[in-house]
């Protein structure tokens, strides 16, 4: 529907008026009703005479002193912004009463297309819409669910590990004559062709030789070996099978032929991790606190995971008990929020933007059945949250900035205000709140701990479709306009009261 609007962008605030009126509402699916409204002629009429009235007081008509137009000429002149408040007015007030009367509870805004509902000069109002609403279900048992954990004693080799992991992440590219090898990386043309016609391309991409390349639609497995030995000039072609996510819909589940021409190869320097290298991360002094900060940040990916594999084992247990449908349009809504969540989730752990952008293309690669399962294990964890009253308290908005703040090297305050800019608020809130709930599963759960294998980044994930030329992202980006905004306002102004300041460590990832 491309003309419809929402509500809440195009409506002034009006106060909630009992009104006389019917409703019907129909069950599309769990989760999707229509709404077909009806108000009584009187009750139009009451709000076309108070509009009327206003006018009658306050419009400027040539002619005439203001307040002392006769009502017919205003009803002439101004007849279609009357109709507009008369409707604007009227959809308000009675779709409140509606949201209350009928106990619907929205998970989006009603699809009214507000242009094309006509007040009539006579006789009732009758609208109709639908509308996603949290779907109704019985709260399966979550108590004393089985989670295996992982765990792990970190050891000296996991620190080095880890810091040189670092080092990788701050190192500077050179140009190299030698063929390449895993790990360097190559500046290529890449082509992607279907049946000899070319269905996108990039003239230079800039990536690292790991064993697997991912895209937002696709996957190349053994990239490692494809092209370890290459040099400036080389070819190199292989295939990749697209997934039902690809924005050419033409090509969903189709082979693509993958051409890469190879500019250059390039290796990395390495800086020495020496006094300046460890102050540049947090203004360590000393080799002891640095290693001590690298330590804590594999913690908190350890206790990132633990949590990420309960909240799945949880998601299978409860979801695999609860059937109900989510509509199409629903979960591609939601799988954008999904991808936000999750950068969130990781980027308050401390992981590297590579393994952000890599789990963000296996969530688009897989959109619909993750999504599908997100989104019902949300609507679980939203209900164990009514029924046991949880809720979010303002510190725990200071907590998860603040931590977010320490992996960009950015402040609190400038953290807050991009995800207000963004409207990432409500998803920031349901983050807390499904926290809290698995907190509060995993207290009644019972343990069995399984080792935690350190996975190295064996991906390299680029930003965009093999499908498509379409360049996008989930991962929410800062402008060279902001950056330079936000070091002003850092140097300017004064840290706010009770604000928690980054401190050493923050910007280990």
């Amino acid at each position: 529907m491309a003309e419809t609007e929402t509500l809440q962008a195009d409506l002034p605030e009006s106060d909630a008026v009992k009104l006389d009126m019917s409703v019907e509402v129909k069950e599309v699916s769990s989760c999707q009703r229509h709404v077909k409204v009806t108000i009584a002629a009187d009750e139009v009429a009451k709000y076309r005479n108070r509009e009327i009235d206003e006018f009658v007081e306050k419009a400027i008509v040539p002619g005439f002193r203001v307040g002392k137009a006769p009502r017919k000429v205003i009803e002439r002149k101004f007849n279609d912004q009357i109709s507009d408040r008369v409707k604007q007015s009227l959809l308000l007030d009675s779709l409140a009463q509606v949201n209350e009367a009928e106990k619907l509870v929205p998970i989006s805004e009603p699809d009214i297309n507000v242009k094309a509902v006509v007040v009539p000069a006579e006789g009732p109002f009758v609208y109709e819409y639908n509308i996603e609403v949290r779907p109704e279900f019985e709260l399966p048992n979550w108590k004393g669910l089985k989670i295996d954990r992982p765990v792990r004693e970190f050891t000296d080799a996991d620190i080095d590990e880890a810091i040189e992991i670092l080092r990788n992440n701050n190192g500077i590219l050179v140009n190299s004559d030698e063929p390449a090898k895993a790990n360097d990386y190559i500046v290529t043309k890449l082509t992607f062709t279907h049946e000899g016609k070319v269905i996108s391309s990039a003239d230079s991409e800039t990536l690292r030789i790991r064993p697997t390349l991912s895209f937002r639609d696709g996957v190349i497995n053994d990239f490692d070996k494809l092209m370890v030995g290459v040099k400036a000039g080389d070819v190199r072609e292989t295939t990749v099978k697209l997934t039902e996510n690809t924005p050419n819909k033409e090509l969903q589940g189709k082979e693509l032929d993958a051409k890469f021409e190879v500019k250059e190869v390039k290796v990395l320097e390495l800086p020495e991790v020496d006094n300046d290298f460890i102050f540049q991360f947090g203004g360590f002094e000393s080799m002891g606190d640095f290693r001590d900060a690298v330590l804590d940040v594999l913690k908190r990916q350890l206790d990132h995971e633990q949590r990420r594999r309960a909240r799945a084992q949880i998601a299978d247990a409860l979801t695999s008990s609860t059937q109900f449908d989510l509509p199409p349009a629903l979960l591609d809504n939601q799988s954008i929020r999904e991808a936000q969540r999750q950068v969130m989730e990781m980027r308050r752990s401390g992981f590297s933007e590579s393994q952000i952008a890599s789990q963000i293309n296996f969530l688009r690669q897989n959109s619909r059945t993750q999504t599908a399962k997100a989104l019902k294990e949300h609507f679980i964890l939203e209900k164990i949250a009514d029924t046991e009253n949880i809720t979010d308290d303002p510190v725990d908005y200071d907590t998860e900035i603040a931590l977010m703040a320490a992996q960009s090297g950015s402040s609190p305050r400038r953290v807050r205000a991009q995800i207000e800019k963004s409207g990432e608020m409500d998803i920031l809130r349901n983050q807390i709140i499904e926290r809290k709930v698995i907190d509060l599963i995993m207290s009644e759960a019972k343990f069995k701990d399984v080792p935690y294998e350190i996975k190295g980044e064996q991906e390299e994930a680029l930003n965009r479709s093999a499908g498509s030329d379409e360049v996008e992202s989930d991962i929410p980006e800062v402008t060279e306009e902001e950056v330079k905004e936000a070091a002003h306002e850092e140097a300017t102004k004064p840290a706010m009261k009770g604000e928690k300041q980054p401190a050493k460590g923050d910007k280990l990832a």
